[in-house]
């Protein structure tokens, strides 16, 4: 069998409870079809790069099935036709990641920031601006 991965955003104005209801109509209709859900990660409310329907956030959800083709063809009819579901995407991948995905992952943010320089108060003293020398006055009386 094949390994995707399945991510969907649900409608920013659903319960927590609604979106975990969501997965688990997935995770049903993955395993009705002789496939198996390998792992299911809620990634929360997050905000969109543009709106989707009126939507300027969405909960994001992503399992990581192991299954043949057909029943992810279903999954996604099934996930079409779902009003609560504003996007999908199925990306077959040749291993499933061992872990939490990188979305889950906290200390990753921290060694960001350490390779970019940590916090802006540690730049250089801008102070010294070279070879620019200073402005000329500007008089504001309407000349």
């Amino acid at each position: 069998m094949a390994l995707y991965e399945h991510v969907f955003l649900a409608r920013q104005d659903l319960a927590q409870a609604q979106v975990d209801a969501l997965a688990e109509i997935a995770t049903k209709i993955v395993e009705d079809n002789e496939g198996k859900v390998v792992k299911t990660e809620t990634w929360g409310l997050r905000s969109l790069a543009y709106k989707i329907a009126k939507n300027r956030k969405a909960h994001y959800v992503m399992l990581e099935i192991d299954a043949p083709a057909g029943v992810v063809a279903e999954l996604e009819r099934q996930t079409q036709i779902n009003e609560d579901i504003i996007r999908y995407m199925t990306v077959k991948v040749d291993a499933l990641e061992a872990g939490p995905t990188v979305m889950m992952r906290k200390s990753d943010r921290g060694e960001r920031d350490s390779r970019r320089g940590g916090e802006r108060g540690d730049r250089p003293d801008r102070g010294d601006r070279g070879d620019r020398g200073d402005r000329p006055r500007r008089d504001f009386d309407g000349e």
